[in-house]
């Protein structure tokens, strides 16, 4: 497509086009593509003092890389940076030499509360256009979809964490019941 008005021409066309489900997994797509532009990636520093907060105290390098579902050579770039930034420190395991712990410092204490502070008013403000009743009945009719596709759907490599993004954030193919899919 040449340029954003194009995209837009031919995303309404597919639009008006498309069946109620159709619809549905359109809307679906697009939401799930604004929430990664709107909420901090797994890896990024905002959600690593976030959970290195949440952890609480001196945390292994390869627990905290767990917990992120990232990469270890990802983590070790993210907390190199907010090591160099002050964030956080890292210092060998007393109890396993070969393990490396990370503990926030008092600034990186004081960003983690900022950053979940933020994360809050993100959240309430990406659901101003509902009201207190739209949004629960929104989330009985997410949370029945979630049950409904984790039942039917099982995949052996975690789909549902959504572990099929490659470099850069582009789409890898789904693996669905052994056979690989590609992604729209």
């Amino acid at each position: 497509m040449k340029n954003e008005s194009d995209k837009a021409a031919w995303r309404e066309t597919h639009y008006q086009l498309a069946d109620t489900n159709g619809k549905l997994i359109i809307n679906l797509r697009d939401i799930g593509h604004m929430m990664r532009g709107l909420y901090e990636g797994r890896g990024s520093q905002q959600r690593v003092l976030i959970v290195l907060s949440e952890m609480g105290g001196a945390v292994t390098q390869r627990m905290l890389t767990e917990r992120l579902q990232i990469q270890s050579g990802s983590a070790s770039e993210v907390i190199g940076k907010l090591e160099s930034a002050g964030y956080i420190d890292r210092t060998v395991s007393e109890a396993d030499r070969r393990n490396v712990e990370v503990t926030l410092t008092e600034k990186g204490r004081e960003a983690a509360e900022e950053a979940k502070r933020q994360r809050a008013l993100r959240h309430e403000e990406m659901f101003l256009c509902l009201t207190k009743t739209e949004k629960e009945e929104l989330l009985v009719l997410l949370e029945k979809l979630s049950s409904d596709w984790k039942s039917r759907f099982p995949s052996p490599d975690s789909h549902f964490e959504h572990k099929h993004h490659g470099r850069n954030g582009h789409h890898e193919p789904h693996k669905h019941g052994g056979h690989w899919r590609k992604t729209e």
